[in-house]
Parts: C-alpha cells; structure tokens; sequence
C-alpha cells in the first residue's frame, strides 16, 4: 500500500473541544497526514463552541459529561448507528485510536470484523487521575482495562522510549513506535520574552519568575505546587509567581497560591510571550506522558524543576537542563527553585542548555514516524 491509498479512521475522546497536548497533537498529526495526501476523517465528541477549530474533517459521536466535576470533559457511550454507516462510506483502511474509552474498545471491534489493523496512540496516564479524586483503589482495574485495550492494537504509539518500557514491563501492547512531540519555535522562542508584559503584573525585570503552566486540575500536581511556594516564602527567597492556564480548580488553586499572577487560558504568540517571560517552570505533574509544556519552556530558554518521572528523565537532565525532584517532596522542590531565584548563573547555564536540548523536536519529522507505522503494518502479512 502506498501513502496516497490510506484511508484513516481517527478516534478521539477529545478532538478540539478543550484544548489540551494530546489533541494538538492529534490536530497536528492530522495535518501532516492530509498533506502526505493521506485520506483522513475523525470521529469524536463535540460541543457547541469547541477551544478551536478541528483539522479534516470532523464526524460528531454522542457524548454526555464527565462526572466529578469534570463537566468540560465528555464520554462516548457507544457507536451509534449513523457513526457506524459514516465509517462505512468512508472505508477506511487503518483505524487510529487514541483513548482507551467506550468509543475506542466499540473502534478497534469494528476494525477487526472489517480486518483493518490498528493503531493506538498513547496520551494520558488515564489510571493515575483517580488517586487525584479519592479512587485510587479502582487503579488496578482501570490499569487491566488500558491494557486490554492496547493488546487489541497491532502497534502502540508511546511518546517517549521510557513509557514504552512502562507499557511493556505492564504487558500493554508488544509492538511499539516511538510518538514524541515537536515544537513550534515561530511561537516558543527566548526572543518572546517581554518586560512590558512582565510590568502588566507588576513584575519587573529584576524579580524571578516562578512559573506553572497547563490546565488547572488537580491532577497536575497543584498541591504540591502550591506546598513549594509556601516552603519558598517560609525560608525568605525572592520570588513571584505566574500560572499560565485556567480551569475548574482555578479558585481553589489562588487561595494556596496567595500574591500569585494568572494570566488565563493563552494561546499562539500570547503564550509564547508568558512562558518566555518567566525565568523558571515548576512542573510537579505525574501524569503526563512526554510533557509538552517542559519542552515548550525549554524552547524558551527556562530551567525546568519537574517531579523525577520516566517522562522527565526523558526530556530533561538533572542539573543540567533543569531539576528533577521526587514526586512530593516540597523540601527538594523548595531547594531547587531557591537555587534559581539566588543563582543566576545556574539558572542561565541551565536555560541555555535546556533550549539546545530540545532543537531536535520537529514536528514533520516525528509525525513521519507515525505515517511509517501505518504503512507498516498495513503492508504486513496479515493486512497486506
């Protein structure tokens, strides 16, 4: 099969409704295929007014939200009848999916009754969300539904070699390519940095800049964040903070982070501008999977403090383009941000060596390797 013959099916749990990596990644691995004049179209919730527009074309699949409070999210309950007859128009030829959920299990079904392989991009530590909302004892069950879900593909597309060997080691899929993610330097750049904006928030050239970024929900270690700053401010260490980002649990979030800026949901250049106008990013998170928002700080030149993960010890090296620190330790979050508030010149070796670290993160090169994957192994013996 050549490039031109593919006909991709796309599932999605969240295509552009809420703006998040996984899906601009998705958005932006849909664009590289339809210019490889891949046939492409996504099937996945929608709403009423979505975070931006979809790349291809779009096939809404009925949805309900989230519970827990998550209402801004929404889960598939099946694969209706005109979603099905959809698909079958269209004949497609590969089936991605991308979320372990009702839509993708119902997805990787079809494929096999039509004998399509498939395809399984790994975005999200779905298991690890629990402990966030007190259901930690459901872990291994969601844990034995992922896997279940990635052993039904024919390859498993992880972000990084690390998690790859965390899927493995969990016996969740035995074929994997590496999914990493790229970069858009015109929009993350040192250049970006602004004094002006800084001034808006009543930051001057002269103070540091703590920084976090990404949406505001606990799962991205908000509480751990907020325990730094206080043990920061405790031992006197000049500092100001500035959250990038917003979601539900923005008003809980200020009340632990008193004196700290919010600069909002920001995108395009906006955010381009934010994140270089900070001088360090924390990121306590355990549940990314590559950490885009590490690799859109280093673009701009910052150290990163990150909890010590595959993910982090994937993108970043320890005292040397950032530090890493044990998931929960406020003491070591605490001492490598006073490092950077009292040093500049570590703080400036290690940005440094943080933006020439991530030069090799292109977008078209690494979205390659997925369309490789798809001709693979729909050239394969059992699918050829």
């Amino acid at each position: 099969m050549k490039t031109s013959e593919l006909r991709v099916a796309l599932f999605s749990g969240n295509y552009n409704y809420v703006r998040d990596g996984a899906n601009q990644a998705l958005n932006r691995l849909v664009d590289f295929l339809l210019r490889q004049g891949v046939a492409v179209r996504v099937y996945a919730p929608t709403t009423d007014n979505p975070a931006f527009p979809p790349t291809g074309d779009l096939v809404s699949v009925p949805s309900l939200p989230f519970p827990f409070g998550r209402s801004e999210y929404r889960f598939t309950y099946g694969m209706q009848a005109h979603v099905r007859a959809d698909i079958a128009r269209f004949a497609p030829n590969l089936f991605h999916v991308s979320a372990p959920d009702v839509l993708g299990h119902k997805a990787i079904a079809l494929a096999r009754s039509m004998n399509a392989p498939v395809v399984a991009s790994m975005h999200t530590r779905f298991e690890t969300y629990l402990r966030y909302y007190g259901l930690g004892m459901l872990e291994p069950a969601l844990e034995g539904l992922m896997r279940r879900f990635y052993c039904r593909s024919d390859v498993v597309l992880p972000p990084s070699p690390a998690m790859a060997e965390h899927m493995r080691e969990r016996g969740m899929g035995k074929d994997f390519v590496i999914w990493e993610r790229g970069i858009d330097r015109d929009v993350f750049r040192p250049s970006a940095r602004s004094s002006t904006w800084r001034a808006n928030f009543g930051i001057s050239d002269d103070n540091v800049v703590i920084g976090f970024l990404g949406r505001l929900v606990m799962e991205k270690g908000l509480n751990d964040f907020a325990a730094a700053i206080r043990e920061l401010k405790q031992r006197g260490v000049p500092h100001k903070v500035l959250i990038i980002g917003d979601g539900p649990a923005r008003a809980s979030f200020a009340q632990e982070v008193p004196g700290a800026a919010f600069a909002g949901f920001l995108t395009g250049a906006e955010l381009g501008r934010a994140v270089a106008s900070l001088d360090v990013l924390l990121n306590p998170s355990v549940t990314e999977t590559f950490g885009n928002i590490a690799l859109e700080a280093m673009a701009c030149g910052l150290p990163i403090v990150a909890a010590r993960t595959s993910v982090s010890e994937h993108l970043t090296k320890d005292n040397v383009t950032g530090r890493q620190v044990e998931p929960g330790d406020t003491q070591g979050y605490a001492d490598a941000l006073a490092e950077y508030c009292t040093h500049p010149d570590v703080r400036t070796r290690h940005g440094k060596a943080a933006l020439e670290a991530c030069a090799r993160f292109d977008w078209d090169v690494i979205n390659q390797s997925v369309l490789d994957a798809y001709l693979r192994v729909c050239n394969s013996p059992a699918h050829g």
